[in-house]
């Protein structure tokens, strides 16, 4: 496994054959799990191909285990970067942290994709009590 991201609030590896596992830890932990297991839901359920596909979720060990999206982009211009991100309003997403850091570029099909789905909001919907987070 290869370590990519180890910060205050969560470890992502990167498996060898191609799985993304993030692991939650620091304030808010249950919560930004939930919310990401939510939103990936959400959007899976809308037929998003743009963002990573839960494929594990085990809130004991608040975990997940999605797809990979490709490789992190570098560089990206403002106008695309926001772009990229406001695209997610289709499906009913607003991201919260529109950066550059979470957009990372697919080479199977040259598509710019979207990650960190935990600050995320759902659109349209009233403030909601943490997800059933099934495993």
């Amino acid at each position: 496994m290869l370590k990519v991201k180890d910060t205050l609030r969560s470890t992502v590896n990167l498996t060898f054959d191609g799985r993304v596992i993030k692991v939650y830890h620091g304030a808010n932990a249950q919560d930004r799990f939930d919310q990401e297991v939510r939103v990936l839901r959400h959007l899976e359920d809308r037929g998003c191909h743009f963002v990573p596909r839960l494929l594990e979720a085990d809130p004991t060990r608040l975990r997940i285990v999605t797809t990979n999206c490709g490789q992190r982009v570098e560089h990206l211009d403002a106008q695309r970067c926001a772009e990229i991100f406001q695209e997610l309003g289709k499906y009913g997403v607003r991201h919260d942290d529109a950066d550059v850091r979470n957009v990372t570029y697919r080479n199977s099909d040259g598509r710019f994709c979207i990650i960190d789905f935990e600050f995320s909001t759902l659109l349209g919907q009233p403030n909601q009590a943490p997800a059933e987070v099934k495993p």
